[in-house]
């Protein structure tokens, strides 16, 4: 219970903490940025990890003077990490997927995301790539559904790159436009509970409308 507090104090508390962190590691918090956004789309097991909030907060912190995270730097690394996150999900729903997607008692993946990714590909399509961008769960499970559907790789990765770039140029640009708002300054947890709440509204509708057909 105590981790999953210090886990939500860090989500309430992102710019906070990336600030901490930019001190103390300086020029590998790209590293680290890096690894967090490349996990949390390219593993269909890491779906907790935080996508919108961290973009918004790591906008925000390139905003300032004195920060040492550099905008012109941060955006490329966070763009190559979602390009390629996804990418490797991709590719381990080729491989991986028609042999766990089968499994209903898989202790590995979460089956009823993945039905939920697959019924949300099955209704957008290949915008489907685009669109799960901004929503999470489903972002991390479309491209390993859209492995095991055999999308060709070239028609993923045109939307898997347009998708990124919005992402990105979105919730980091936003981040960095609007961090001198005095909101921001003296109220920053409650604009990231306020992206978390917003980003999961669409998964949420969409649960809701599948229960209310059934």
């Amino acid at each position: 219970m105590e981790l999953l507090a210090q886990i939500w104090d860090v989500f309430l508390h992102l710019d906070i903490y990336l600030n901490a962190w930019a001190g103390t590691l300086g020029p590998w918090l790209y590293a680290l940025l890096f690894l967090v956004i490349f996990c949390e789309t390219g593993l269909v097991v890491t779906p907790f990890l935080p996508g919108d909030s961290l973009l918004f907060a790591a906008g925000a912190l390139a905003s300032r003077a004195e920060s040492p995270i550099n905008l012109w730097v941060l955006v490329p690394i966070i763009f190559a990490a979602a390009v390629l996150g996804d990418s490797a999900n991709y590719e381990i729903g080729k491989w991986l997927g028609p042999k766990v997607f089968t499994r209903k008692d898989s202790w590995l993946l979460n089956q009823e995301h993945l039905h939920r990714a697959h019924a949300f590909y099955e209704k957008y399509g290949g915008k489907t790539i685009i669109l799960a961008r901004f929503i999470p769960i489903i972002r991390t499970f479309a491209p390993f559904v859209a492995g095991i559907g055999k999308m060709t790789y070239w028609h993923f990765l045109s939307y898997n790159i347009i998708g990124a770039a919005l992402w990105v140029a979105l919730f980091v640009g936003g981040g960095y436009w609007f961090a001198d708002l005095p909101i921001m300054k003296t109220h920053f947890h409650y604009v990231i509970v306020g992206i978390i709440i917003i980003s999961v509204l669409p998964a949420v509708y969409e649960f809701w409308s599948a229960k209310h057909k059934k």
